[in-house]
């Protein structure tokens, strides 16, 4: 009885943390922000830069944010070569202002919010994200929710609980070959990714989400064939990256990768794509598309601008709002029509057998 009761209260302790962790961060980065001159602001809640100032930061017209990837956290449970988004904080915001921030997106437009990381269902097992994706849903009414994980976190009883929120669930998956995972380093422990990918798979089927596949083409994987695998899985998309640098996430001296070995050419990519090309759901992404045509949302809500190969931020749209921030994301709406961007992304006009 000692034993449960003591296993009991470590619980309770553990889950009072995760939330006093969250908002002692906030609070900190909120009164740090008056005493430090920084090029870019710390995120916080209120701004220093007064309304005129704001109102003549860029003359262009603003684009829509019609879909926005919001990396809520950079912690991840794997350690991929190639990941451009790394563990450079531990940062989260408190779940009422990441919540103010997406409704902020929907006034300004957005119809489709993806959640990323790092990895999304590390923050308290799954429950903040679970939570961001029944208020995107079931009070924002987004036609599509949507989430890219590992999928090593993953628990059956999150589907009970959140599935009917989401739409599309994508699985990042790189080789169906184990070894080759082990390389990239998508793998924690002895579980093996290519069973869980197959797992997860029926979830979807159980529960009624949609399913799709992440592959990023690189040096460890570029010759494999996986048509046999794509076909059996049978995704609603099978999303295939060109293997990306990023000074300053997997690139340059204050980078936590060294994604330099895993570089392929265009002609690689070209080669992989030709292998492929008979798998209706595939849909290529270059690094030029990647570049310009994402709408990249940063733990602190700052739009990323990849076009000179690092992340430049904007600042934070709980501070300048939307329209201002999104200025400075480098986001070519053009190019993102054109790669495909906008598809049928809600699972209720998706003609699919569950």
């Amino acid at each position: 009885m000692r034993l449960s009761l003591l296993v009991r209260l470590l619980s309770v302790g553990r889950a009072v943390l995760a939330a006093l962790r969250g908002r002692l961060g906030a609070l900190c980065w909120s009164l740090a922000r008056p005493t430090l001159s920084l090029p870019l602001p710390l995120p916080g809640w209120r701004s220093s830069v007064s309304r005129p100032e704001r109102e003549h930061e860029g003359d262009d017209a603003s684009p829509t944010p019609i879909s926005v990837n919001y990396h809520f956290t950079r912690q991840c449970n794997y350690k991929c070569g190639f990941c451009f988004h790394t563990a450079k904080t531990s940062f989260v915001l408190p779940l009422e202002e990441a919540k103010r921030g997406l409704a902020m997106l929907k006034e300004a437009g957005m119809e489709k919010i993806n959640f990323s990381g790092g990895e999304p269902f590390i923050q308290d097992r799954g429950e903040f994200l679970g939570k961001l994706v029944q208020f995107c849903k079931q009070e924002l009414e987004l036609p599509s929710v949507s989430i890219v994980s590992n999928g090593s976190l993953i628990r059956k009883q999150w589907f009970e609980k959140y599935g009917e929120y989401l739409d599309i669930l994508a699985i990042s998956c790189d080789s169906f070959d184990e070894d080759v995972n082990v390389l990239i380093g998508r793998r924690q422990g002895k579980k093996n990714h290519v069973e869980n990918l197959h797992k997860l798979r029926q979830w979807c089927r159980e529960y009624a989400v949609a399913f799709k596949i992440n592959s990023v083409i690189n040096s460890f994987n570029v010759e494999e064939d996986m048509n046999e695998q794509i076909k059996a899985l049978n995704p609603i998309r099978w999303k295939v990256f060109q293997c990306l640098v990023i000074e300053g996430e997997n690139s340059g001296e204050d980078a936590l990768r060294e994604a330099e070995k895993f570089v392929i050419s265009d002609e690689d990519f070209d080669r992989f794509l030709d292998r492929h090309k008979d798998i209706s759901c595939l849909v290529p992404e270059s690094n030029q598309k990647m570049r310009d045509s994402y709408l990249l949302l940063d733990e602190y809500m700052r739009f990323l601008n990849c076009r000179n190969g690092r992340k430049e931020p904007s600042k934070s749209i709980l501070d300048v709002g939307v329209e201002a921030a999104i200025k400075f994301s480098g986001f070519d709406e053009k190019m993102f029509l054109r790669r495909g961007g906008k598809y049928v992304w809600s699972k209720a006009d998706m003609k699919l057998d569950w």
